[in-house]
Parts: structure tokens; C-alpha cells; sequence
């Protein structure tokens, strides 16, 4: 058996395109998805299920119906399932996702030309 580290930078300079998550790891039925975004997103929930955000560099908001929470490099936030919520990016961000495998990025809103393609390992 390999045993070989995954590296965040490494993996995050095999693309350039936002806001498209891209898998890096798995766990159990878990995925590890990096991606980068820059400006803004949708409004979406996620209704089965949490997502968790982690920022790798730069600085995020995450805006809610009621309020929004910032994020800087080496911080991370959980939205909880069902909690509708928008990220925003004034400059672009790299972050870590993790969620279960098949969550849309868009989640359960209709907003197919936006909408990543799911499963798309780096």
C-alpha cells in the first residue's frame, strides 16, 4: 500500500474555476471538496443535511435571512441543515468543504447554470 498525503495548495493550483468543489478525499460516505470562490452566490438551504466550511486562505461571509458570519484563513463555521444561507467573497477564497457525497452545490434551489457538476475528483 501508497501512503502519500493530500496537499491543499497542491490540489488548489490543478484548477482555476470558481465556485466549481472539486473531491480530494473521502470518508465513510463524507466528501472532501476543495474550491474557490470569488463574489457572490445564491441564496440555498440544504435541506437533509449540515455543510461545513473551512477557510483555507482569504476571508468569507456566509449571509443569513437574519444576520451572516465571517470567516477568515484557518477558521471554520457549520451551517446547519435546512438553514438557508449565501457565501459572498469580496476577493477569492480557498476553502474546504465537507459534506455527504451528492450534495449539490446549489443545493435545493433551481439554479442549473450555476449548478456544479458533482463527483469531480482532482
Amino acid at each position: 500500500m501508497t501512503y502519500q498525503s493530500i496537499n491543499f495548495k497542491n490540489k488548489l493550483s490543478l484548477f482555476s474555476e470558481q465556485w466549481t468543489p472539486k473531491v480530494i478525499a473521502e470518508m465513510n460516505d463524507y466528501q472532501f471538496k476543495i474550491v474557490k470562490i470569488e463574489g457572490d452566490f445564491v441564496w440555498h438551504n440544504h435541506a437533509d443535511t449540515d455543510e461545513t466550511f473551512i477557510v483555507l486562505e482569504g476571508q468569507l461571509r456566509i449571509d443569513f435571512r437574519d444576520g451572516n458570519v465571517n470567516l477568515s484563513a484557518g477558521e471554520m463555521y457549520i451551517v446547519p441543515k435546512g438553514v438557508e444561507h449565501k457565501p459572498y467573497a469580496e476577493k477569492e477564497v480557498k476553502m474546504l468543504l465537507i459534506e455527504p457525497r451528492g450534495v449539490l452545490n446549489t443545493g435545493d434551489e433551481d439554479a442549473s447554470e450555476i449548478t456544479a457538476v458533482n463527483d469531480v475528483w482532482i
